[in-house]
Formats: C-alpha cells, sequence, structure tokens
C-alpha cells in the first residue's frame, strides 16, 4: 500500500469533474442548486418568504425593484471506483492485483479528502458496494476493504457497470486490464458501448489500464502452452520477433483506440504499468485524472 508521504502530496489535488453535483449532502463541489455558500452566482427577483438578509439593497436603490443574491452552493460528489477482480489480474511478478489496491487507495483518498462520497465495487459483485464519506478518516475502512479483496475466476465489465447505483453526476473510475473479449474486439464494441452508458449516466470516465510489465515488455521466447488464467483453455505459441512485432502492434491499437474513446466523453485514459515507480505513476501519469 501507499505511504504517508504519498497520502500528503495527494491530499494537495482533487479528482477533476466534468458535472456539477445534484447530491444534497454538503461538501466541495459546485452544484447545480443555489444555496447559501460564500461565492455569489446570480440574481432574481424578490418572492414572498425569501431571506431578507440575502436582499440586495443596492439593485433596490438603483431599480426600485427587489432583488435576492444567489450564492453557488456546495455539495458532495459521489465518485465510484469499479475494480476488476479476474483471474487475469493476479499476474507479473510486480501483480497488476497489488496495483489496483494502490491506484484504488489513491483515489479513494482524493474522494474522501475532498469531502466527496465514495462507492467501491468488486466487479464480481456489484450488490455489495462500500459506501464511505466522511472525509479523509474513513480511508482505513476502504484499505481494510482493499485488502480482503480476492482476484479470481471473470468478471463482466459491461454488466458490471450497469449495475453501479445512479446517484446523479460524478466520476466512474474503473481499474482493469481489459483483457476480457467484449472489451478488445472492435467488432463487439463492447468498450464503446460502456463508455456511451457512462455518458448517460453524467459519469466522467476515468479508465485505469493495468498491464503487468511483463505484457508491456515481452522477454518470453521459444515454443510456450499458455493456459488463460480464467476460463484455462490452452494455447501452444511459438514466440519469435515476428509474434511480439505483431502482438505489440496490436497492443499499440488497444490502447490507442481506448484512449480516443475516453478523450471524445471527456474522460481520462492512463496506461498504468506495474513496473512503473509508484509516485511517478500517480504524480506524473495520472496528472490528466486531476485538477491542478
Amino acid at each position: 500500500m501507499l505511504d504517508s508521504k504519498c497520502y500528503d502530496t495527494l491530499s494537495r489535488l482533487q479528482l477533476r469533474m466534468s458535472h456539477k453535483s445534484s447530491l444534497n449532502m454538503s461538501g466541495n463541489r459546485r452544484s447545480v442548486q443555489k444555496g447559501i455558500s460564500a461565492e455569489f452566482s446570480d440574481f432574481r427577483e424578490y418572492m414572498p418568504g425569501d431571506d431578507l438578509r440575502r436582499m440586495d439593497w443596492n439593485v433596490y436603490a438603483r431599480l426600485d425593484k427587489l432583488y435576492i443574491r444567489q450564492y453557488m452552493e456546495e455539495k458532495e460528489a459521489v465518485v465510484s471506483v469499479l475494480i476488476d477482480t479476474s483471474a487475469s489480474m493476479d499476474y507479473g511478478a510486480r501483480s497488476k492485483a497489488d496495483l489496483a489496491r494502490d491506484l484504488a487507495a489513491a483515489v479513494s483518498f482524493l474522494a474522501l479528502n475532498n469531502m466527496d462520497r465514495l462507492l467501491l465495487y468488486d466487479m464480481k459483485d456489484m450488490g455489495k458496494a462500500l459506501s464511505v464519506s466522511g472525509g479523509k478518516n474513513s480511508l482505513a475502512k476502504v484499505l481494510h476493504w482493499l485488502e480482503k479483496l480476492t482476484f479470481a475466476g471473470e468478471a463482466d465489465m459491461l454488466s458490471a457497470v450497469k449495475k453501479m447505483q445512479r446517484r446523479g453526476p460524478g466520476v466512474t473510475v474503473l481499474i482493469s486490464d481489459f483483457l476480457h473479449p467484449g472489451m478488445m474486439e472492435e467488432d463487439n464494441a463492447g468498450y464503446e458501448k460502456l463508455l456511451q452508458y457512462l455518458d448517460y449516466c453524467k459519469q466522467r470516465p476515468v479508465i485505469l489500464h493495468t498491464l503487468a510489465e511483463e505484457e508491456l515488455r515481452i522477454t518470453l521466447e521459444g515454443t510456450l502452452n499458455l493456459i488463460d488464467s480464467e476460463t484455462e483453455s490452452k494455447l501452444r505459441l511459438t514466440v519469435d520477433a515476428r509474434s511480439i512485432d505483431h502482438y505489440e502492434q496490436e497492443l499499440k491499437r488497444l490502447t490507442e483506440r481506448m484512449k480516443k474513446g475516453c478523450s471524445s466523453g471527456r474522460g481520462a485514459y492512463v496506461v498504468c504499468d506495474t513496473g512503473r515507480d509508484r509516485n511517478q505513476l500517480i504524480f506524473q501519469d495520472l496528472r490528466v485524472i486531476y485538477d491542478i
């Protein structure tokens, strides 16, 4: 897990939103509602029952009409974090599962530190979301939940996203290797459907594409028997320079497609490498997800 110095630096940042909050709980995000915070928003004509303390007498003196000053109310936003806990995530000398926990911890701290409501989901068990609010003092509950996650079996990402609790506009963070046929195949367009659904729900998608160092930089060679960690299907493959080149081209096509889909939907896409230094990954590579 991340150290205290990392959290101290994260405390100066907040997640970027693309929609204003519509929840009724107080927080640090601008709301679509009008309230009584210190930031002025607009004037409107006085109506019986309005608070006379908000009357603008200078405007009355100029226009001979009663106007009320309106202020932008601050509300909490919802940050939903969905973690792919399928078996393929439990791979790598520095496993994708461990990186997924660290990424989720960082995003969770950002949400709680900015008084947002946090919803954590295991993609294989969407009916048991962990709902947390109340500031960064609630982080211990999040870390305990992350430590208990098990990575095994398969996960249906599109189905999981559709089972999210819908609580108004916010940010949805997906942490996965996206090694699922429905996400990787362009003909299926599962990834694009996922982004379209999030846009329909007024969610800013943040895609943290978690890949093992061994998947990004192939060092295997020779004739190998490969076994799918989720389906246990087998494939005999000869790894040579030609096959590695083909793999790298297909991986590049996939990441470029995913990045393009996210940018067109006002979201953010980041390849998260297990071999990358955690601080460099969180404070350099993930800059696109922050308001700085």
